[in-house]
């Protein structure tokens, strides 16, 4: 069953903090800033587990926006990991709709293949019910 989240709400205490970060891992900033403060985004780690949250990269080494086929392929890559640890909840942001500057519309379709121990964005619900995908 899908499960979804108000936008600039926060996790359960048992729940990962899924946030879209920069190549070099400075959290400093949107999410990842949230993700630096409330669940332990370490510096310098800016793609996969850090603390208790997962980071996405969406910009790069020079904080430009990275492309969106670059994106999807960490976004497949978290979709396995999230896969390969059933046990865990993953809380996702809207990554890449912050300071990346992309639009919802072409970042949810990446997530489309989740498993239903991610809980999406609510303003994904709409898109998401009528593909027919979660």
């Amino acid at each position: 069953m899908a499960q979804y989240h108000t936008d600039h709400t926060l996790p359960a205490d048992s729940e990962i903090f899924v946030f879209g970060s920069n190549l070099k891992g400075l959290h400093t900033a949107g999410a990842a800033l949230v993700a630096r403060e409330r669940f332990g985004a370490e510096p310098g780690v800016g793609a996969g587990p850090t603390g208790k949250s997962y980071a996405i990269p969406t910009e790069t080494l020079i904080f430009k926006p990275r492309t969106l086929p670059e994106i999807e392929k960490s976004v497949t890559e978290f979709i396995e990991y999230a896969r390969k640890n059933p046990a865990k909840k993953f809380f996702i942001t809207r990554i890449g709709c912050g300071l990346a500057r992309y639009k919802n519309y072409q970042i949810l379709p990446m997530f489309k293949d989740c498993p239903a121990n991610c809980s999406l964005p609510e303003e994904w619900r709409e898109v998401f019910e009528t593909l027919g995908k979660r």
